[in-house]
Parts: structure tokens; C-alpha cells; sequence
């Protein structure tokens, strides 16, 4: 056992350092020089509190110490691991897929909600309300095989640009989130999306981008159903309809469901995540429930109560009561994004 031990904690040493050596690629004024773990978070209670639960969890012998098997993280994924503004970007992408299509569909100039995303009408498209985003969704996300369905997402991911960062949307990732998975990981951690995200949408990249293989993300779903083709070819065809949704109390619901163990730490982002961090701090033994607050409008955006997407209201005021770790973009975090891509991307 203490070979074990020592083994596992070189791997952790290397980790840590490899992230260090990432760090200070991104050039003078974006990162603070730092020692230790979790290179891109600035001293304070933030990383203090991370770094103290982590140690606490996995000290053998300890009083708080879990086993590996029991050391579950979940992380929602829109806003807590990338960026959200000023779309949720699934949504980007079933709006670019509608102006795609729209050549296929004359129809659709003259039909709302895709009238709207056509001519870039936002006000259209927001009094459309929920039935006109289901009608979307449904456009642009069923009656196709998900293979198909993978590629389009994929193809997308290749070339779409954020309107205000010019960047690929699959590299507005958060750099300290990047760290933080890979440090829990290192020290035994098995680390899950848990998103209101279309899990096929997130499994395309999560994997590439977070280092979380597609068994490892729970998302919202749509019904698929099994054909045989013509050639004798299996597919699986997506339908246009809901099977689950995994946002607000849909959540724990589906950690129960789709992962069967308790997290002992979550991360989120909105009042989207209330419910699974309530469920997860009823638990017994130590938990770590963290929100992110997003307040730095010059790196990234300020937005929390009034925000259209990703509104954090009640969540913020049950984390402050509650005593859970509010970590704040502009003070807790010396960097956003990793450095921009190379190579044209």
C-alpha cells in the first residue's frame, strides 16, 4: 500500500507541474506566478478551500478520508467549465444549423421562431419563448443517426467563431477548471458533467476539451430508436422528443440515475444547480459545493441575478447563507481561457 501511495502522488507532482509549465505560456499580465497546486487560482478562500478538502478527503487515517471509489465530482458545464455568453452555445449552433438549412426550406422566411434566427431578429426570436427554442431543437437536432448528428456537431466546432473572442468555441474553456479536473483526478477523483446540455452535444468534445470520456457526461436527452437500413447497416435515428431533462431538480435525479454514487463535490454556475447542490450537501460526510461567479466583464462577462442566461439569484443567496465556496472570476482567478489556439483554429 505505501508503494501505492507514493506512486500516486508523483503522478499528482507531475500533473501539477505540467500545469504550471501551461500557466506561464500565456505571457506577461495573464497569469501570477504561483506555487503549488492549481497555478491559474489566486491565493485566497477559494483555492484555500479547494486545496484543504482535497487534502482532507484523501489523508488516510484522517477523520474526513474517503475512499477512492467514493471521491465523485460532478461539474455543470455551460458557464462552470466554458464560457455561456451571450448564448448558451448549443443554442449558437442549432441557430447556425436553422440559417444552414434554411436554403432546403423556403418555408421557413416566412415561419416563426426560424424566421427570427434568419433575419438575426432577437426580440422575434425571445417572444417565441420555450415552444419556439423546442421547435429549433427539434429542427436542427432529430432525424438523423447520431453519428450523423456527432459529425454535424464536430464539423461546427471546426469552424464557428465566438462573436466577441474570435476564438473556436470548444477553446473558451476556464483554465483554472482545467486545472482543478486535472488535480481531483490525479488524487483519486472520478470526475462527471452534469449539464442541462444536450449530452450528445457535450460528448462530442468533452473528452478533447476537459479530459471527461462520454460515459462520464450526463446530460439532457432526446428518444432515439433503433433501425436497420437498407444495406443491413444498424443505426440508432434521434426522434423529436424530450426523453430527459438535466437541469434544476432534473439534476440530482440524474446523478442518481446515470452515475449511482453521491458526489462528495460539485460545481455550478446558476440557479440551474440549486437543486444539485442541496442534494449533495444533505449527504453525509464532507462535502464541497462551489459556485461560479462571473464578474469580470473585461476577460470574460459580469453577469449574475438579471441574466437571461445563466441567471444566478437564489442559488447566490443560499451559497452565501450556506456557507459554500462562491468563487469570484475577477478576484479568484489570474487567468480565464487557456492561450488561443494555433494553427488557424
Amino acid at each position: 500500500m505505501a508503494v501505492m501511495g507514493r506512486s500516486s502522488r508523483s503522478l499528482k507532482q507531475m500533473i501539477v507541474a505540467a500545469l504550471m509549465v501551461a500557466a506561464a505560456s500565456f505571457g506577461p499580465g495573464t497569469a501570477c506566478a504561483q506555487t503549488g497546486p492549481l497555478p491559474s487560482w489566486n491565493e485566497g478562500a477559494a483555492k484555500r478551500s479547494l486545496v484543504d478538502f482535497v487534502g482532507r478527503v484523501t489523508r488516510e487515517g484522517g477523520p474526513d478520508y474517503v475512499p477512492p471509489a467514493e471521491r465523485i465530482a460532478v461539474f455543470d458545464n455551460d458557464g462552470t467549465l466554458w464560457a455561456e455568453q451571450p448564448e448558451y452555445f448549443q443554442a449558437r449552433f442549432a441557430f447556425d444549423r436553422i440559417r444552414a438549412l434554411a436554403a432546403e426550406h423556403p418555408e421557413w422566411r416566412d415561419r416563426q421562431p426560424f424566421k427570427s434566427v434568419i433575419d438575426g431578429d432577437a426580440k422575434g426570436l425571445a417572444a417565441a419563448g420555450q415552444t419556439g427554442i423546442v421547435e429549433i431543437l427539434t429542427a436542427t437536432h432529430a432525424g438523423m443517426t447520431t453519428a450523423e448528428f456527432d459529425a454535424i456537431v464536430a464539423d461546427w466546432l471546426r469552424t464557428a467563431r465566438h462573436p466577441r473572442f474570435d476564438r473556436p468555441y470548444d477553446s473558451l474553456v476556464y483554465q483554472p477548471m482545467l486545472e482543478l479536473l486535472g488535480y481531483l483526478r490525479a488524487d483519486g477523483f472520478k470526475t462527471f458533467i452534469v449539464s442541462g446540455g444536450g449530452v450528445e452535444f457535450m460528448r462530442v468534445f468533452a473528452e478533447r476539451a476537459y479530459g471527461i470520456p462520454p460515459e462520464q457526461v450526463v446530460g439532457s436527452s432526446g428518444v432515439t430508436r433503433f433501425e436497420m437500413r437498407p444495406d443491413g447497416r444498424p443505426v440508432l435515428v434521434k426522434e423529436p422528443r424530450v426523453a430527459f431533462v438535466d437541469d434544476g431538480p432534473g439534476k440530482p435525479a440524474g446523478i442518481n440515475r446515470f452515475i449511482g454514487r453521491a458526489p462528495i463535490l460539485a460545481f455550478g454556475n446558476s440557479d440551474g444547480d440549486r437543486q444539485m447542490l442541496e442534494w449533495i450537501a444533505a449527504g453525509d460526510g464532507p462535502r464541497f459545493l462551489g459556485l461560479v461567479h462571473h464578474t469580470d466583464a473585461e476577460r470574460e462577462y459580469a453577469y449574475d441575478r438579471q441574466s437571461p442566461v445563466g441567471r444566478l439569484d437564489e442559488a447566490l443567496d443560499e451559497a452565501e447563507r450556506r456557507g459554500w465556496t462562491i468563487v469570484d472570476m475577477k478576484r479568484d482567478w489570474n487567468a480565464i481561457f487557456p492561450p488561443a489556439p494555433r494553427g488557424g483554429r
